[in-house]
């Protein structure tokens, strides 16, 4: 019997694995990492992120020019977020502020390094001058995102709720909110200028 017992510990053992966080669980120290370890659903996003970071890293290494310097900072960036997840604790709700995290991380990954092609493409024209562009590249991950291109600047946004239209909010309070072929986009702080946008074309 007891042969049997241990026998199929080993066999369930790789499935436990598959099932858990990609960072060992006897060394968590954080409430953010214990929770991780005691949640499936936040031990598969753990998961996810690993997998979009690793790509990432690849895709850094793969540059033509400062390839060095993009592994740097993206490997800094990383345990930036690790702290601001672990900071989750002074939130009112642990596990939301988690998965917050960890979605907004995948998407910040997967459309900085555009690890995979985006749902579509849509170019804009703010105060009726075609020179001044915004360009969004829209991406399916599991909290929506969008890839936002204004000159030399790249950024991240995240679908938020709104009573009408679509509307994704970036860093430093970037955002555009979409209603069918007009959008108001918003420059990041300390500017902040708000633009009345119209659509040029989608792709």
């Amino acid at each position: 019997m007891t042969r049997l017992i241990v026998v199929l510990l080993l066999t369930a053992a790789p499935a436990f694995a598959e099932d858990g966080p990609s960072f060992d669980c006897a060394k968590a120290e954080s409430s953010a990492e214990k929770l991780v370890c005691e949640n499936a659903e936040l031990a598969r996003l753990d998961r996810q992120v690993a997998d979009s970071y690793s790509a990432a890293l690849a895709a850094a290494r793969g540059l033509d020019a400062g390839a060095a310097e993009a592994e740097d900072l993206l490997r800094a960036t990383q345990r930036g977020w690790v702290k601001g997840r672990d900071e989750c604790w002074k939130a009112a709700d642990l596990t939301d502020c988690v998965t917050f995290a960890y979605q907004s991380r995948n998407n910040e990954l997967v459309t900085q390094w555009m690890l995979h092609p985006p749902r579509a493409t849509a170019f804009w024209a703010c105060d009726g001058n075609p020179a001044n562009e915004v360009v969004t590249m829209f991406y399916d991950t599991e909290l929506p995102s969008v890839r936002f291109e204004r000159g030399d600047s790249i950024d991240t946004g995240n679908l938020v709720r709104t009573a009408s239209g679509s509307k994704y909010e970036g860093s430093f309070g970037r955002s555009i909110w979409i209603k069918g072929d007009a959008a108001t986009y918003r420059d990041p702080d300390p500017d902040g200028t708000t633009y009345q946008c119209t659509l040029v074309r989608e792709e």
